[in-house]
Protein backbone atom coordinates (compact mmCIF):
# COMPACT_ATOMS: atom_id res chain seq x y z
CA UNK A 1 0.00 0.00 0.00
CA UNK A 2 1.56 3.36 -1.00
CA UNK A 3 2.20 6.32 1.76
CA UNK A 4 -1.03 8.25 0.29
CA UNK A 5 -3.22 5.23 0.49
CA UNK A 6 -1.86 4.79 4.07
CA UNK A 7 -2.99 8.02 5.13
CA UNK A 8 -6.70 7.71 3.53
CA UNK A 9 -7.19 4.61 4.92
CA UNK A 10 -6.16 5.92 8.48
CA UNK A 11 -8.06 8.77 7.80
CA UNK A 12 -11.42 6.77 6.94
CA UNK A 13 -10.50 4.51 10.06
CA UNK A 14 -10.68 7.59 12.16
CA UNK A 15 -13.81 8.59 11.07
CA UNK A 16 -14.92 5.28 11.35
CA UNK A 17 -14.71 5.17 15.17
CA UNK A 18 -15.86 8.55 15.56
CA UNK A 19 -19.25 7.28 13.92
CA UNK A 20 -19.69 4.53 15.98
CA UNK A 21 -19.24 5.97 19.49
CA UNK A 22 -14.81 5.43 19.75
CA UNK A 23 -14.46 8.91 20.25
CA UNK A 24 -11.96 9.47 22.84
CA UNK A 25 -8.92 8.88 20.06
CA UNK A 26 -10.32 12.33 18.12
CA UNK A 27 -8.76 15.55 20.27
CA UNK A 28 -11.06 18.27 20.77
CA UNK A 29 -11.31 21.77 19.32
CA UNK A 30 -13.62 22.66 22.89
CA UNK A 31 -14.28 21.37 26.00
CA UNK A 32 -16.29 22.05 28.41
CA UNK A 33 -15.79 21.02 32.19
CA UNK A 34 -16.61 20.55 36.14
CA UNK A 35 -19.74 21.80 35.51
CA UNK A 36 -23.17 20.22 36.44
CA UNK A 37 -24.50 19.45 33.14
CA UNK A 38 -28.61 18.61 32.34
CA UNK A 39 -28.28 16.80 29.12
CA UNK A 40 -32.17 15.85 28.60
CA UNK A 41 -31.13 12.79 27.25
CA UNK A 42 -33.12 9.80 28.95
CA UNK A 43 -30.08 7.62 28.44
CA UNK A 44 -27.33 9.66 30.46
CA UNK A 45 -29.17 12.46 32.20
CA UNK A 46 -26.29 14.07 34.29
CA UNK A 47 -22.60 14.82 32.83
CA UNK A 48 -20.12 17.31 34.37
CA UNK A 49 -17.94 17.82 30.88
CA UNK A 50 -18.30 17.85 27.17
CA UNK A 51 -15.92 17.88 24.11
CA UNK A 52 -16.78 19.12 21.01
CA UNK A 53 -14.94 19.19 17.60
CA UNK A 54 -16.00 21.33 14.10
CA UNK A 55 -19.34 22.17 15.61
CA UNK A 56 -20.65 18.98 16.87
CA UNK A 57 -20.51 17.10 20.29
CA UNK A 58 -18.18 14.15 20.31
CA UNK A 59 -17.97 13.00 23.61
CA UNK A 60 -20.25 13.38 27.16
CA UNK A 61 -19.59 12.69 30.14
CA UNK A 62 -17.23 13.45 33.25
CA UNK A 63 -13.63 15.24 33.81
CA UNK A 64 -11.97 12.32 33.63
CA UNK A 65 -13.34 11.23 30.20
CA UNK A 66 -12.19 14.26 28.75
CA UNK A 67 -8.55 13.88 29.51
CA UNK A 68 -8.09 12.24 26.19
CA UNK A 69 -10.30 14.97 24.21
CA UNK A 70 -7.36 17.16 25.24
CA UNK A 71 -4.55 18.86 22.57
CA UNK A 72 -2.42 21.57 22.96
CA UNK A 73 -4.76 23.80 20.46
CA UNK A 74 -8.11 22.41 22.64
CA UNK A 75 -9.93 25.69 24.09
CA UNK A 76 -10.85 24.58 28.55
CA UNK A 77 -13.91 26.16 29.88
CA UNK A 78 -14.08 25.33 33.36
CA UNK A 79 -17.43 25.96 34.98
CA UNK A 80 -16.48 25.81 38.27
CA UNK A 81 -19.79 23.72 39.38
CA UNK A 82 -21.65 25.54 37.64
CA UNK A 83 -24.98 24.94 35.31
CA UNK A 84 -25.55 24.16 31.44
CA UNK A 85 -28.14 22.70 29.32
CA UNK A 86 -28.61 22.06 25.71
CA UNK A 87 -29.12 25.88 24.21
CA UNK A 88 -32.59 27.27 24.35
CA UNK A 89 -34.79 27.20 21.29
CA UNK A 90 -37.15 29.61 21.06
CA UNK A 91 -40.67 27.69 19.54
CA UNK A 92 -42.73 30.97 18.58
CA UNK A 93 -41.67 34.72 18.31
CA UNK A 94 -40.70 36.71 15.55
CA UNK A 95 -37.47 37.83 15.20
CA UNK A 96 -37.73 40.39 13.07
CA UNK A 97 -40.01 42.13 15.37
CA UNK A 98 -38.03 41.36 18.10
CA UNK A 99 -34.88 43.68 16.57
CA UNK A 100 -37.39 46.21 15.83
CA UNK A 101 -38.99 46.79 18.41
CA UNK A 102 -35.30 47.78 19.86
CA UNK A 103 -36.21 50.43 17.42
CA UNK A 104 -39.23 51.89 18.28
CA UNK A 105 -40.40 53.35 21.81
CA UNK A 106 -40.61 50.17 24.04
CA UNK A 107 -44.27 50.72 26.02
CA UNK A 108 -43.93 47.29 27.61
CA UNK A 109 -43.96 48.63 30.79
CA UNK A 110 -45.99 51.32 31.20
CA UNK A 111 -48.33 50.86 34.03
CA UNK A 112 -51.05 53.68 32.74
CA UNK A 113 -52.14 56.07 30.02
CA UNK A 114 -50.54 58.93 31.32
CA UNK A 115 -47.12 57.41 30.96
CA UNK A 116 -47.58 56.84 27.58
CA UNK A 117 -48.86 60.53 26.62
CA UNK A 118 -45.70 61.42 28.68
CA UNK A 119 -43.61 58.77 26.23
CA UNK A 120 -44.53 60.12 22.57
CA UNK A 121 -44.91 63.83 24.02
CA UNK A 122 -40.70 63.56 24.67
CA UNK A 123 -40.92 61.82 21.18
CA UNK A 124 -42.27 64.52 19.48
CA UNK A 125 -39.70 67.26 20.72
CA UNK A 126 -37.44 65.06 19.03
CA UNK A 127 -38.75 64.38 15.95
CA UNK A 128 -39.11 66.47 12.82
CA UNK A 129 -42.88 67.95 12.21
CA UNK A 130 -44.50 64.91 9.60
CA UNK A 131 -42.42 62.24 10.82
CA UNK A 132 -44.37 59.23 12.12
CA UNK A 133 -43.34 57.87 15.75
CA UNK A 134 -43.98 54.02 16.37
CA UNK A 135 -44.21 51.95 19.89
CA UNK A 136 -44.92 48.98 20.85
CA UNK A 137 -45.93 46.95 23.94
CA UNK A 138 -48.84 48.90 25.41
CA UNK A 139 -51.67 46.93 27.01
CA UNK A 140 -55.09 48.38 28.79
CA UNK A 141 -55.69 45.71 30.53
CA UNK A 142 -52.44 46.30 32.36
CA UNK A 143 -52.70 49.59 33.35
CA UNK A 144 -53.49 51.22 36.89
CA UNK A 145 -55.64 53.30 37.27
CA UNK A 146 -57.94 52.65 34.19
CA UNK A 147 -58.55 55.66 31.78
CA UNK A 148 -61.28 57.60 32.75
CA UNK A 149 -63.07 57.30 29.18
CA UNK A 150 -63.35 54.06 27.54
CA UNK A 151 -64.91 52.55 24.69
CA UNK A 152 -65.35 48.96 24.66
CA UNK A 153 -62.04 48.01 27.04
CA UNK A 154 -60.24 50.44 25.09
CA UNK A 155 -59.05 54.29 25.73
CA UNK A 156 -59.50 56.61 23.34
CA UNK A 157 -57.25 58.82 21.15
CA UNK A 158 -57.43 62.16 22.45
CA UNK A 159 -55.21 62.71 25.10
CA UNK A 160 -52.15 61.35 23.09
CA UNK A 161 -53.48 63.65 19.50
CA UNK A 162 -53.27 66.39 21.84
CA UNK A 163 -49.36 66.26 22.23
CA UNK A 164 -48.32 64.76 18.90
CA UNK A 165 -50.88 67.23 16.54
CA UNK A 166 -47.91 67.44 13.46
CA UNK A 167 -46.64 63.78 13.71
CA UNK A 168 -48.14 60.97 13.12
CA UNK A 169 -48.55 58.13 16.01
CA UNK A 170 -48.88 54.64 15.67
CA UNK A 171 -48.35 52.35 19.14
CA UNK A 172 -49.09 48.38 18.36
CA UNK A 173 -50.92 46.48 21.24
CA UNK A 174 -48.33 44.13 22.84
CA UNK A 175 -50.35 41.17 21.46
CA UNK A 176 -49.57 42.79 17.80
CA UNK A 177 -53.54 42.55 17.59
CA UNK A 178 -54.68 46.13 17.76
CA UNK A 179 -53.18 49.20 17.60
CA UNK A 180 -53.49 52.81 18.71
CA UNK A 181 -53.39 55.99 16.41
CA UNK A 182 -53.84 59.68 17.22
CA UNK A 183 -55.99 62.03 14.91
CA UNK A 184 -53.11 63.02 12.48
CA UNK A 185 -52.43 59.21 11.29
CA UNK A 186 -55.87 59.01 10.81
CA UNK A 187 -56.33 61.69 9.10
CA UNK A 188 -53.39 60.46 7.11
CA UNK A 189 -55.57 57.25 6.68
CA UNK A 190 -58.90 59.39 5.85
CA UNK A 191 -60.33 58.17 8.72
CA UNK A 192 -63.03 60.79 8.67
CA UNK A 193 -65.33 61.76 12.09
CA UNK A 194 -68.50 60.41 12.21
CA UNK A 195 -70.65 58.55 9.56
CA UNK A 196 -69.32 55.38 7.95
CA UNK A 197 -65.67 54.45 7.31
CA UNK A 198 -64.91 53.86 3.93
CA UNK A 199 -61.27 52.71 3.89
CA UNK A 200 -59.28 52.24 0.57
CA UNK A 201 -57.46 48.52 1.49
CA UNK A 202 -56.51 48.34 -2.27
CA UNK A 203 -58.47 45.19 -3.34
CA UNK A 204 -60.87 45.86 -0.57
CA UNK A 205 -63.11 48.29 0.97
CA UNK A 206 -63.06 47.98 4.78
CA UNK A 207 -66.07 49.67 6.04
CA UNK A 208 -67.13 46.71 8.24
CA UNK A 209 -65.79 43.27 8.56
CA UNK A 210 -65.87 40.23 10.48
CA UNK A 211 -62.17 40.09 10.81
CA UNK A 212 -61.46 43.09 11.78
CA UNK A 213 -62.77 46.17 13.53
CA UNK A 214 -62.61 49.97 14.06
CA UNK A 215 -63.41 51.11 17.16
CA UNK A 216 -65.94 54.05 17.53
CA UNK A 217 -67.66 55.38 20.21
CA UNK A 218 -71.84 56.42 20.61
CA UNK A 219 -71.75 59.19 17.85
CA UNK A 220 -69.06 57.21 15.14
CA UNK A 221 -66.06 58.93 16.57
CA UNK A 222 -62.98 56.82 15.55
CA UNK A 223 -61.40 56.17 19.14
CA UNK A 224 -58.02 55.53 17.64
CA UNK A 225 -58.07 51.85 17.91
CA UNK A 226 -57.81 49.39 15.09
CA UNK A 227 -58.37 45.49 15.89
CA UNK A 228 -56.92 42.24 13.79
CA UNK A 229 -57.26 43.16 9.93
CA UNK A 230 -58.23 46.76 10.57
CA UNK A 231 -54.29 47.70 11.37
CA UNK A 232 -54.12 47.97 7.67
CA UNK A 233 -56.05 50.90 7.51
CA UNK A 234 -53.16 52.80 9.53
CA UNK A 235 -50.24 50.64 8.41
CA UNK A 236 -50.54 50.89 4.65
CA UNK A 237 -49.20 54.39 5.25
CA UNK A 238 -46.24 53.79 7.42
CA UNK A 239 -43.09 54.03 5.43
CA UNK A 240 -41.40 51.29 4.49
CA UNK A 241 -38.27 49.78 5.79
CA UNK A 242 -35.16 49.29 3.43
CA UNK A 243 -32.22 47.05 3.86
CA UNK A 244 -30.82 48.83 6.02
CA UNK A 245 -33.27 49.22 8.46
CA UNK A 246 -34.45 45.27 8.00
CA UNK A 247 -30.10 44.16 9.11
CA UNK A 248 -30.14 46.61 11.83
CA UNK A 249 -33.46 44.88 13.14
CA UNK A 250 -32.21 41.22 12.62
CA UNK A 251 -28.71 41.90 14.30
CA UNK A 252 -30.33 43.52 17.52
CA UNK A 253 -33.01 40.51 17.72
CA UNK A 254 -29.74 38.15 17.43
CA UNK A 255 -27.87 39.97 20.06
CA UNK A 256 -30.93 40.18 22.24
CA UNK A 257 -31.27 36.45 22.08
CA UNK A 258 -27.94 35.45 22.59
CA UNK A 259 -28.47 37.73 25.73
CA UNK A 260 -30.55 35.31 26.98
CA UNK A 261 -29.48 32.11 26.41
CA UNK A 262 -31.27 31.28 22.96
CA UNK A 263 -29.37 29.33 20.30
CA UNK A 264 -32.30 28.30 18.05
CA UNK A 265 -35.28 30.50 17.16
CA UNK A 266 -38.36 29.32 15.52
CA UNK A 267 -39.73 32.48 13.73
CA UNK A 268 -43.95 32.59 13.26
CA UNK A 269 -44.46 34.03 9.95
CA UNK A 270 -41.91 35.51 7.27
CA UNK A 271 -42.33 37.30 4.47
CA UNK A 272 -40.14 38.37 1.50
CA UNK A 273 -37.98 41.21 2.71
CA UNK A 274 -37.48 39.47 6.00
CA UNK A 275 -36.20 36.11 4.21
CA UNK A 276 -33.94 38.04 1.77
CA UNK A 277 -32.75 39.36 4.88
CA UNK A 278 -31.81 36.00 6.27
CA UNK A 279 -30.15 35.05 3.30
CA UNK A 280 -28.23 38.10 3.01
CA UNK A 281 -27.05 36.96 6.82
CA UNK A 282 -26.41 33.70 6.21
CA UNK A 283 -24.05 34.71 2.97
CA UNK A 284 -21.87 36.78 4.89
CA UNK A 285 -21.63 34.76 8.29
CA UNK A 286 -23.21 37.15 10.11
CA UNK A 287 -25.91 34.71 11.32
CA UNK A 288 -25.38 34.22 14.82
CA UNK A 289 -28.23 32.17 15.76
CA UNK A 290 -30.01 29.30 14.20
CA UNK A 291 -33.67 30.35 12.63
CA UNK A 292 -36.39 27.99 11.78
CA UNK A 293 -38.52 29.84 9.55
CA UNK A 294 -42.72 29.64 9.00
CA UNK A 295 -43.48 31.42 5.80
CA UNK A 296 -46.25 33.97 5.82
CA UNK A 297 -49.53 32.69 4.90
CA UNK A 298 -50.40 36.71 4.57
CA UNK A 299 -49.29 36.47 1.25
CA UNK A 300 -50.52 33.53 -1.08
CA UNK A 301 -48.43 34.05 -4.06
CA UNK A 302 -45.52 33.87 -1.44
CA UNK A 303 -46.63 30.33 -0.70
CA UNK A 304 -47.06 29.18 -4.25
CA UNK A 305 -44.03 30.25 -4.84
CA UNK A 306 -42.93 27.75 -2.47
CA UNK A 307 -45.17 24.93 -2.65
CA UNK A 308 -43.12 24.95 -6.15
CA UNK A 309 -39.89 25.07 -4.66
CA UNK A 310 -40.63 22.79 -1.60
CA UNK A 311 -38.52 22.99 1.41
CA UNK A 312 -35.39 24.36 2.29
CA UNK A 313 -33.36 22.66 5.24
CA UNK A 314 -30.43 22.82 6.89
CA UNK A 315 -28.86 25.96 5.26
CA UNK A 316 -25.70 27.13 6.30
CA UNK A 317 -24.42 24.45 8.54
CA UNK A 318 -27.81 23.65 10.07
CA UNK A 319 -28.27 27.45 10.49
CA UNK A 320 -31.43 28.10 8.34
CA UNK A 321 -34.13 26.59 7.67
CA UNK A 322 -37.27 26.94 6.04
CA UNK A 323 -39.81 24.00 5.96
CA UNK A 324 -43.27 25.26 7.62
CA UNK A 325 -46.12 27.97 6.87
CA UNK A 326 -47.76 29.86 9.82
CA UNK A 327 -51.65 30.31 9.21
CA UNK A 328 -53.73 33.16 11.66
CA UNK A 329 -57.14 31.69 12.48
CA UNK A 330 -58.23 34.28 15.30
CA UNK A 331 -56.64 37.82 17.21
CA UNK A 332 -55.90 37.77 20.56
CA UNK A 333 -57.15 37.54 24.05
CA UNK A 334 -56.23 41.06 24.93
CA UNK A 335 -57.81 42.78 22.24
CA UNK A 336 -60.99 40.72 22.68
CA UNK A 337 -60.00 39.17 19.45
CA UNK A 338 -59.36 35.49 20.18
CA UNK A 339 -62.32 33.57 18.32
CA UNK A 340 -64.55 32.06 21.32
CA UNK A 341 -67.56 29.76 21.68
CA UNK A 342 -69.24 31.82 23.97
CA UNK A 343 -69.43 35.59 24.19
CA UNK A 344 -66.97 37.40 26.12
CA UNK A 345 -67.06 37.49 29.63
CA UNK A 346 -66.76 41.10 30.11
CA UNK A 347 -68.21 42.08 26.56
CA UNK A 348 -71.58 40.56 25.85
CA UNK A 349 -72.66 39.92 22.52
CA UNK A 350 -68.97 39.48 20.93
CA UNK A 351 -67.23 36.73 20.07
CA UNK A 352 -63.90 37.85 18.99
CA UNK A 353 -63.38 36.92 15.10
CA UNK A 354 -61.66 34.44 12.54
CA UNK A 355 -58.29 36.18 11.00
CA UNK A 356 -58.73 34.21 7.99
CA UNK A 357 -61.24 32.36 6.81
CA UNK A 358 -61.64 28.11 7.39
CA UNK A 359 -61.80 28.31 3.85
CA UNK A 360 -58.14 29.29 3.37
CA UNK A 361 -57.11 27.57 6.08
CA UNK A 362 -57.74 24.15 4.64
CA UNK A 363 -56.74 25.31 1.17
CA UNK A 364 -53.57 25.68 3.20
CA UNK A 365 -53.45 23.13 5.10
CA UNK A 366 -54.15 20.73 2.04
CA UNK A 367 -51.33 22.28 0.21
CA UNK A 368 -48.55 22.53 2.63
CA UNK A 369 -49.28 18.48 3.42
CA UNK A 370 -48.78 17.61 -0.10
CA UNK A 371 -45.93 19.35 -0.59
CA UNK A 372 -43.90 18.68 2.20
CA UNK A 373 -44.33 21.63 4.53
CA UNK A 374 -45.92 22.04 8.60
CA UNK A 375 -48.39 24.16 9.01
CA UNK A 376 -48.47 25.97 12.49
CA UNK A 377 -51.52 27.62 12.86
CA UNK A 378 -52.36 30.71 15.28
CA UNK A 379 -55.07 30.11 17.65
CA UNK A 380 -56.04 31.47 21.20
CA UNK A 381 -59.88 31.64 21.55
CA UNK A 382 -61.45 27.93 22.25
CA UNK A 383 -63.62 28.10 19.03
CA UNK A 384 -60.56 28.74 16.59
CA UNK A 385 -58.56 25.48 17.95
CA UNK A 386 -61.95 23.53 17.71
CA UNK A 387 -62.23 24.58 13.92
CA UNK A 388 -58.08 24.11 13.37
CA UNK A 389 -58.65 20.62 14.36
CA UNK A 390 -61.52 20.41 11.79
CA UNK A 391 -59.69 21.62 9.49
CA UNK A 392 -56.30 19.67 10.36
CA UNK A 393 -58.72 15.96 10.71
CA UNK A 394 -60.30 17.14 7.30
CA UNK A 395 -56.90 16.48 5.39
CA UNK A 396 -55.96 13.97 7.23
CA UNK A 397 -58.89 11.92 6.89
CA UNK A 398 -59.08 12.33 3.01
CA UNK A 399 -55.38 11.28 2.43
CA UNK A 400 -55.36 8.03 4.66
CA UNK A 401 -53.08 5.44 2.89
CA UNK A 402 -50.56 8.39 2.96
CA UNK A 403 -47.77 8.33 5.79
CA UNK A 404 -46.69 11.63 6.40
CA UNK A 405 -44.90 12.71 9.53
CA UNK A 406 -46.68 15.86 9.58
CA UNK A 407 -45.95 17.51 13.21
CA UNK A 408 -48.52 20.30 12.62
CA UNK A 409 -49.10 22.83 15.40
CA UNK A 410 -51.14 25.33 16.87
CA UNK A 411 -49.75 28.13 17.87
CA UNK A 412 -50.60 29.24 21.47
CA UNK A 413 -53.22 26.73 21.87
CA UNK A 414 -54.39 29.09 25.22
CA UNK A 415 -57.75 28.22 25.82
CA UNK A 416 -59.12 25.20 24.46
CA UNK A 417 -63.07 23.73 25.04
CA UNK A 418 -62.02 20.72 27.28
CA UNK A 419 -63.48 18.11 24.92
CA UNK A 420 -60.79 19.33 22.15
CA UNK A 421 -57.87 18.96 24.72
CA UNK A 422 -57.42 15.19 24.03
CA UNK A 423 -57.26 15.51 19.81
CA UNK A 424 -53.68 17.38 19.95
CA UNK A 425 -52.42 13.47 20.32
CA UNK A 426 -54.70 11.79 18.79
CA UNK A 427 -54.31 14.29 15.59
CA UNK A 428 -50.57 14.25 16.21
CA UNK A 429 -50.70 17.92 16.73
CA UNK A 430 -48.00 19.85 18.60
CA UNK A 431 -49.39 22.59 21.29
CA UNK A 432 -46.75 25.25 20.76
CA UNK A 433 -47.51 27.60 24.46
CA UNK A 434 -45.80 30.36 25.86
CA UNK A 435 -45.41 29.61 29.38
CA UNK A 436 -45.07 33.22 30.43
CA UNK A 437 -48.62 34.34 28.44
CA UNK A 438 -50.25 32.75 31.51
CA UNK A 439 -47.86 35.00 33.84
CA UNK A 440 -48.66 38.06 32.13
CA UNK A 441 -52.59 36.86 30.65
CA UNK A 442 -53.72 35.11 34.10
CA UNK A 443 -54.72 38.44 36.36
CA UNK A 444 -57.21 40.14 33.69
CA UNK A 445 -57.82 36.58 31.67
CA UNK A 446 -60.40 35.67 34.00
CA UNK A 447 -62.41 39.10 33.14
CA UNK A 448 -62.73 37.87 29.42
CA UNK A 449 -63.41 33.94 29.96
CA UNK A 450 -65.03 34.02 33.54
CA UNK A 451 -63.60 31.21 36.40
CA UNK A 452 -65.31 27.82 34.67
CA UNK A 453 -64.06 28.32 31.33
CA UNK A 454 -60.43 29.47 32.80
CA UNK A 455 -60.25 26.80 34.83
CA UNK A 456 -61.55 24.04 32.68
CA UNK A 457 -59.58 24.95 29.17
CA UNK A 458 -56.83 28.01 29.60
CA UNK A 459 -53.25 27.15 29.47
CA UNK A 460 -53.59 23.63 30.13
CA UNK A 461 -50.14 22.11 29.82
CA UNK A 462 -50.62 19.72 31.87
CA UNK A 463 -53.87 18.26 30.58
CA UNK A 464 -52.09 18.31 27.20
CA UNK A 465 -49.08 16.70 28.67
CA UNK A 466 -51.08 13.67 30.35
CA UNK A 467 -53.26 13.08 27.47
CA UNK A 468 -49.83 12.28 25.08
CA UNK A 469 -49.44 15.53 23.30
CA UNK A 470 -46.26 16.94 22.81
CA UNK A 471 -46.04 20.56 24.30
CA UNK A 472 -43.04 23.18 23.39
CA UNK A 473 -42.62 26.61 25.14
CA UNK A 474 -41.45 30.21 24.31
CA UNK A 475 -42.51 33.88 24.54
CA UNK A 476 -44.24 34.93 21.49
CA UNK A 477 -41.30 38.04 21.63
CA UNK A 478 -41.86 40.60 21.07
CA UNK A 479 -45.12 40.47 22.56
CA UNK A 480 -42.87 39.08 25.69
CA UNK A 481 -39.31 39.68 26.29
CA UNK A 482 -37.55 36.31 25.16
CA UNK A 483 -36.45 35.52 28.19
CA UNK A 484 -36.37 31.44 28.71
CA UNK A 485 -35.66 32.09 32.45
CA UNK A 486 -39.09 33.80 32.93
CA UNK A 487 -40.79 31.41 30.59
CA UNK A 488 -39.83 28.79 32.68
CA UNK A 489 -40.32 30.36 36.05
CA UNK A 490 -43.82 30.85 34.42
CA UNK A 491 -44.51 27.51 33.35
CA UNK A 492 -43.52 25.86 36.91
CA UNK A 493 -44.77 28.41 38.94
CA UNK A 494 -47.99 29.17 37.30
CA UNK A 495 -47.46 32.80 38.41
CA UNK A 496 -46.86 36.12 37.78
CA UNK A 497 -43.47 37.36 37.84
CA UNK A 498 -44.09 39.26 41.29
CA UNK A 499 -44.52 36.22 42.69
CA UNK A 500 -48.19 35.73 43.07
CA UNK A 501 -50.73 34.63 43.93
CA UNK A 502 -49.15 32.03 46.95
CA UNK A 503 -49.40 28.48 45.01
CA UNK A 504 -49.99 29.51 41.59
CA UNK A 505 -52.96 29.91 38.87
CA UNK A 506 -54.60 26.81 38.69
CA UNK A 507 -51.78 24.91 39.89
CA UNK A 508 -52.90 21.86 38.41
CA UNK A 509 -51.53 22.28 35.45
CA UNK A 510 -47.97 23.22 36.47
CA UNK A 511 -45.22 21.56 34.65
CA UNK A 512 -42.58 19.82 36.30
CA UNK A 513 -39.20 21.57 36.05
CA UNK A 514 -38.06 18.36 33.31
CA UNK A 515 -41.46 18.83 31.52
CA UNK A 516 -40.67 22.39 31.48
CA UNK A 517 -36.88 21.78 30.15
CA UNK A 518 -37.69 19.48 27.97
CA UNK A 519 -40.72 21.73 26.42
CA UNK A 520 -37.26 24.37 26.00
CA UNK A 521 -35.28 22.21 24.47
CA UNK A 522 -35.99 18.80 22.62
CA UNK A 523 -39.39 18.86 22.49
CA UNK A 524 -38.77 22.56 20.79
CA UNK A 525 -36.83 20.86 18.76
CA UNK A 526 -39.12 17.75 18.06
CA UNK A 527 -41.41 20.62 16.64
CA UNK A 528 -39.41 21.81 13.77
CA UNK A 529 -37.92 18.09 13.12
CA UNK A 530 -34.66 18.69 14.31
CA UNK A 531 -34.62 16.53 17.73
CA UNK A 532 -31.77 14.61 15.88
CA UNK A 533 -29.13 17.46 15.33
CA UNK A 534 -30.23 19.47 18.73
CA UNK A 535 -32.42 19.70 21.59
CA UNK A 536 -30.37 17.51 24.06
CA UNK A 537 -26.83 16.70 24.75
CA UNK A 538 -25.60 13.72 23.53
CA UNK A 539 -22.53 12.52 21.04
CA UNK A 540 -23.18 13.88 17.20
CA UNK A 541 -25.46 16.56 17.77
CA UNK A 542 -24.73 20.11 17.37
CA UNK A 543 -22.71 21.96 20.16
CA UNK A 544 -25.11 24.79 21.56
CA UNK A 545 -25.54 24.95 25.00
CA UNK A 546 -26.57 28.02 27.33
CA UNK A 547 -24.56 28.30 30.75
CA UNK A 548 -26.51 29.48 33.93
CA UNK A 549 -25.55 31.15 37.00
CA UNK A 550 -27.99 28.76 39.04
CA UNK A 551 -29.29 25.21 39.32
CA UNK A 552 -32.86 26.20 38.04
CA UNK A 553 -33.06 22.73 38.20
CA UNK A 554 -33.24 22.70 42.31
CA UNK A 555 -33.36 26.21 43.13
CA UNK A 556 -36.11 27.11 45.41
CA UNK A 557 -38.91 28.11 42.94
CA UNK A 558 -38.77 32.40 44.44
CA UNK A 559 -34.56 31.77 43.18
CA UNK A 560 -35.53 30.82 39.42
CA UNK A 561 -35.91 34.33 38.30
CA UNK A 562 -32.81 34.94 39.26
CA UNK A 563 -30.82 33.12 37.09
CA UNK A 564 -28.17 35.19 34.57
CA UNK A 565 -27.07 34.02 31.89
CA UNK A 566 -23.07 33.70 31.77
CA UNK A 567 -22.41 32.26 28.23
CA UNK A 568 -24.45 30.96 25.07
CA UNK A 569 -22.33 28.92 23.01
CA UNK A 570 -23.18 28.40 19.66
CA UNK A 571 -21.51 25.79 17.00
CA UNK A 572 -19.06 24.94 19.72
CA UNK A 573 -18.01 28.61 19.65
CA UNK A 574 -18.67 31.09 22.78
CA UNK A 575 -21.38 33.56 21.23
CA UNK A 576 -22.53 35.65 24.37
CA UNK A 577 -20.51 35.35 27.51
CA UNK A 578 -21.47 37.68 30.30
CA UNK A 579 -19.90 40.62 31.93
CA UNK A 580 -17.95 39.67 35.14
Amino acid sequence: MSKANKIIASFLLLKFLTFFGCSETVSADFIVKNGTIYTVNEDNPKASAVAVKEGKIIDVGFDTDMESHISRDTKILDLEGRTMVPGFIESHGHIMGLGSSKLKLDLNGVENYDEIVDMVSKAVGETEPGEWILGRGWHQSKWTPQPEIMVKGFQTHHKLSAVSPENPVYLTHASGHAGFANAKAMEIAGVLSGGDFNIDLGDEIFIERDDGEIIRDENGEPTGIFNEVAQRVISKHIPSEDDVYQDRSLELAMKECLINGVTSFQDAGSGRASIDTYRRFLDSGKMKIRLYVMLSSRDPELLYEWYERGPEIGLGNNFLTIRAIKLNADGALGSRGAWLLSEYNDRPGHFGMATQSMDYVYEVTQKGFLTGFQVNTHAIGDRANREVLDQYEKVFNEYPATIIDHRFRIEHAQHIDPDDIPRFKKLGVIASVQGIHMSSDRPWAIDRLGEKRIQEGAYVWKSLLKSGAVVINGTDAPVEPVSPIASFYASVSRKTLKGEPVGGYEAWEKMTRGEALKSYTLAAAYGAFEENIKGSIEAGKLADFTVLSRDIMTVPENQILGTKILYTIVNGEIAYQAKP
